[in-house]
């Protein structure tokens, strides 16, 4: 039977029982995230005025798909990716501890709202309801949906200049603020550093964004692994998602064509980078939008 905890009157579950004594020095919880299949819980937690995302392994988590000792294991290994990829459009890893029955990452606090909240709106809601932040996200303007998308490539071209590959990329790895019309990506805790050939067959992540090779034990996973992953995302945030019909395409046809071939089963029939996917999409935003972004 699951464990029932509350803590500033916030609750959450867990498998086992844990303590949680220690969180206290770090600020005040005012929300909980006890659903991540990762082995990670996570709090937004308030000192001295000032807001914190802190992301903990070691407690057994109701959705855990890894016992504590892996998902410790994962965090830690994150540290170097959170220092080495910094960059505008990444939430910003600010401290890291060890603690006596797990380990925490500390992060600035970003007022947004996932666009996969499957813990609330699980499939289909997350596509019809009113509340839903992918709902609300794909009402907005379809400049509005192109610029967070514009950060998003951005980020992953500094990633793939630094040799890193996306790994477990997905619209829960996107927050967006709907009042300040801003973006971030989180959740990089399992990206790889090249070369980097499939271990598992199925990697992690989302099949609605994987490439084929991400589903093939001992493919290469590459620049034209990333390249398919930002275009399964331009279809999800612009699009029908897995349904990649022009019908279904908010942003015309030129920027549509271009996303299409990011997305090709065969990985030769792709760009060779996210670098030159996003030139090739940044020359047809300008022909099709002009000054208007």
């Amino acid at each position: 039977m699951n464990k029932r905890y509350s803590l500033n009157q916030i609750s959450f579950q867990l498998k086992e029982d844990h303590n949680f004594e220690w969180i206290s020095h770090y600020g005040k919880v005012f929300c909980v995230y006890d659903q991540q299949d990762s082995g990670n819980i996570s709090f937004g937690i308030e000192k001295n005025g000032v807001k914190r995302f802190l992301k903990y392994a070691g407690a057994k988590t109701i959705n855990g798909s890894v016992e504590p000792d892996i998902a410790i294991a994962n965090l830690r290994r994150s540290i170097s990716l959170y220092e080495d990829l910094r960059h505008p459009y990444l939430v910003n890893l600010i401290d890291h501890f060890e603690l006596e029955s797990g380990y925490a990452l500390l992060f600035e606090w970003f007022e947004g709202e996932s666009l996969h909240n499957h813990w609330v709106y699980p499939p289909p809601h997350k596509y019809n309801h009113p509340d839903s932040p992918f709902f609300r996200f794909k009402q907005l303007p379809v400049e509005k949906r192109i610029q967070s998308l514009n950060h998003i490539f951005e980020f992953h071209v500094q990633m793939e200049r630094k040799s890193y590959v996306a790994v477990d990329f997905y619209d829960g790895s996107i927050l967006y603020d709907f009042i300040r019309n801003d973006t971030r990506v989180c959740d990089i805790d399992l990206y790889q550093r090249k070369p980097f050939q499939n271990p598992m067959g199925r990697l992690w992540g989302s099949s609605r964004f994987m490439s084929p090779e991400e589903f093939e034990l001992g493919a290469v996973i590459d620049e034209k692994t990333n390249v398919f992953n930002m275009g399964a995302i331009a279809f999800g945030l612009l699009g029908g998602e897995l349904d990649r019909s022009l019908t279904k395409w908010d942003a015309g046809e030129v920027l549509y064509d271009i996303v299409k071939k990011a997305v090709e089963v065969g990985r030769d029939n792709r760009y060779a980078s996210v670098e030159e996917f996003y030139s090739r999409w940044k020359a047809a935003l300008n022909s099709t939008y002009g000054e208007a972004l």
